[in-house]
């Protein structure tokens, strides 16, 4: 594969350097040709939208042409890194273990093992299991000066609130990682999110102190909203890539409803849509924003990169078939139950329900007289249906894959009944 040999123009341009050491050797290493590595801490049961990311900007490099090695923190995961909140719980060994294969079969999608640059996954419990507190202190320990350690921001911010000795010594941890694979597979680069730059640079210190070698490093930035909140969270919590902790549909409504003045920004960093591209949608989202082509880009393509296109598709015919537009009965069980959970599901049980019943138990009427105003108003729908009698009934012959009804109050105003 040929090397690309404007790929830090085009990272710079993506926006997603923000530190690194020597610009210039960073750039002249690129151009030639480098092993690299990425860590993927197990502190969840899944990786989220930060680590999507990185995996996104090792897939960039991989494309490149350089040489991938995604560390899973079999060891380090033990521990976690330092945040500024507090002290993390401690995982057993059991479910740290259980997280790390987890973790792996989730990034192994998204690398080619194949090829001259094929990727390779490794795990730095590895190399820090046997390894004795005597070699780890004078082998490691000796080249970190306490008073380097103590200007950490994590630790400085710390320091008032109370940070164990764990945590403090993450980052020789760390920084071993990166001397260990600089030492066993000519690993010179090393990336990760912005508050990981001290980490990363104590792994390129600690290859010059321990090993007489150069290496190089760059961060992401901090993916936030307009008003520099967290990007990374929904309502329900983490923006997670375990379809089983966060369902496609609601993974590609996530992306579908960003704000338009953040649309820009992350297509440039989770797709990989040329320039050309991104600046034919900008100009797009300027001129008609209403159309929200900018957005349906991205939920689109990121949805395809995380869960595939099937499920894309799905998600978006979801979308269109719970406002009126669709067939429900052409989705699957699963992706009708995460949209209408998203919406919001009651249960009921029985063979017969009254439709005037359903809409007040499932929250679109307030009572049964607004029900039956909203229905001889033509307003209620059942399975996008219009409803015309207020005493009609249901029954389980309506059901829609055996187990659900789709209540819609107007246009938008929708809910959904599981039948037990």
């Amino acid at each position: 594969m040929t090397i690309d040999q404007t790929l830090l123009d085009d990272l710079e341009w993506r926006g997603l350097v923000a530190d690194s050491t020597d610009r210039d050797a960073l750039r002249e290493a690129l151009a030639e040709g480098l092993k690299f590595y990425i860590g993927f801490d197990p502190t969840a049961p899944s990786l989220h939208m930060g680590n999507l990311l990185q995996i996104v900007t090792a897939m960039r490099l991989q494309r490149a042409g350089h040489t991938p090695y995604a560390l899973v923190g079999g060891a380090t995961g033990m521990i976690g890194d330092p945040r500024d909140s507090g002290e993390r719980t401690l995982n057993s060994l059991a479910t740290v273990q259980e997280w790390v294969d987890r973790v792996r079969s989730q990034i192994e999608p998204f690398l080619s093992f194949d090829g001259e640059n094929g990727a390779t996954m490794v795990n730095n419990y590895d190399w820090t299991a046997g390894l004795s507190t005597i070699d780890f202190l004078r082998d490691v320990g000796k080249h970190f000066p306490v008073n380097r350690m103590l200007a950490r921001d994590t630790v400085r911010k710390r320091l008032e609130s109370g940070i164990s000795y764990t945590e403090f010594s993450y980052v020789l941890l760390q920084s071993m990682d990166f001397l260990e694979l600089y030492r066993a597979h000519g690993v010179t680069l090393q990336f990760g999110g912005s508050d990981q730059w001290g980490n990363i640079t104590g792994g390129v210190e600690l290859i010059r102190r321990a090993a007489g070698g150069s290496a190089h490093a760059f961060t992401t930035p901090l993916v936030t909203k307009s008003d520099g909140t967290k990007y990374g969270k929904t309502e329900g919590g983490a923006l997670w890539l375990d379809p089983q902790m966060m369902s496609p549909y609601a993974f590609h409504q996530f992306w579908l409803n960003v704000e338009d003045a953040k649309v820009g920004e992350l297509l440039r960093i989770f797709t990989f849509r040329t320039r050309a591209e991104i600046e034919d949608l900008e100009r797009q989202q300027d001129e008609s924003p209403w159309l929200r082509a900018g957005q349906k880009t991205l939920a689109d393509d990121v949805t395809t990169l995380v869960h595939g296109a099937a499920e894309t598709e799905q998600a978006k015919a979801a979308a269109v078939a719970l406002f009126g537009g669709g067939e429900l009965a052409a989705l699957s069980s699963a992706t009708l139950g995460a949209a209408l959970t998203e919406a919001g599901v009651s249960s009921i049980a029985g063979d017969s329900w009254s439709v005037v019943d359903l809409f007040v138990s499932s929250g679109l009427a307030a009572s049964r007289g607004e029900a039956r105003r909203t229905v001889t108003e033509g307003g209620a729908y059942v399975n996008n249906v219009r409803v015309e009698d207020p005493d009609a009934e249901l029954s389980r012959a309506d059901l829609i894959a055996g187990e659900w009804l789709v209540l819609r109050r107007g246009k938008k105003r929708f809910a959904g009944v599981r039948v037990n």
